[in-house]
Formats: C-alpha cells, structure tokens, sequence
C-alpha cells in the first residue's frame, strides 16, 4: 500500500473510531472514481465503508498544514449514512463560523481542533445528494492563527464514489 494510501486509509479507521493496528487487516480498497476513493473496514460493531478525497485547492496554505481530508462515511451497525466530515490539515479558530459550499448551498459546520461535521446532522442527506449534483465544494474556515482559509474540493467522481459507499456496507 502506498504510503499516502496508507496515511488516508489510517485517517478514516481513526473517524470510525477504529485503530489502525486492529483494523489494518480488514480494510479493503472498493476503488477509486476520479478524484474519490473509497474503502472499506471492519470493527467490533461492524461494517464501515467511506469515501475519501483530498482538496485540489487550499488558499492560503498556512503554516504547518498537514494535508486535508474530506470522507463521507456509513456505520449501518450504529444506522449512521452519508456522514460529512472534513480533518482540514490545520487547526480551527474556535467559535468562528465554517461553511461548506455546494451547487449554490451553503452548510453550517462546527469544528473540534482540526476536524468538521455539520452542525445539523440531519442534513446529511441532503448534503451527499447535493454532492453528486455539484461539481466543486469550497470550506471556509479561519485558522486558530486568525487566517481565513477556503478548501476547495472536486466532486469529479463523487456519484460513483458514493453508490461503492451505499452498495460497499
């Protein structure tokens, strides 16, 4: 496995909630869809299945940025779909505002250090819909050095990505 493979792959087991060491021998590859890649892992409550894609575009990139991950992931154990999570590769100011642009809609999300969900989960949904309707998707955030920040996203690939998630788990 490639090393950034293996980093990307050991940043999602870490979402999931699961550790690398224990997992690593159950995490299968589905494939990859243009600029999506899309996995599968096992844990003691079960099937997990992600997508995952790094930004084409970060602007600034600030100091002592890491690398970007945006994953949409299914926990049918735990009857979680299409959750939205970004590990933006920097930390997060807190309570500043930080969007998610798609197809001309806007989401509020809400950060802890480095990572974000959307603030209403219930939107989910909607928002995985709206992905596979989209083109790009831009995050906006400020950094806790005070520096805004946008991420933007292909969702080239993002369609079939997420029908390998739905029919993966």
């Amino acid at each position: 496995m490639p090393r950034a493979l293996a980093v990307t792959v050991a940043a999602g087991l870490a979402l999931a909630g699961l550790t690398a060491g224990a997992a690593a021998q159950s995490v299968k590859q589905i494939g990859t869809y243009h600029d999506w890649s899309v996995y599968s892992a096992a844990d003691g409550t079960g099937q997990i299945c992600f997508a995952v894609s790094k930004p084409q575009q970060v602007v600034p990139s600030p100091d002592g940025y890491t690398q970007a991950y945006l994953y949409l992931t299914h926990r049918p154990a735990e009857k979680i779909t299409n959750e939205i999570n970004l590990i933006a590769g920097f930390t997060f100011a807190t309570d500043q505002p930080v969007t998610l642009t798609v197809a001309g809609q806007t989401f509020q999300l809400f950060t802890q250090a480095d990572s974000a969900w959307l603030q209403d989960p219930t939107q989910n949904d909607n928002l995985a819909g709206v992905m596979r309707a989209g083109t790009s998707l831009v995050v906006d955030g400020t950094s806790d050095k005070g520096i805004k920040i946008e991420e933007t996203f292909s969702l080239a690939g993002a369609t079939a990505a997420s029908k390998a998630v739905d029919t993966g788990c």
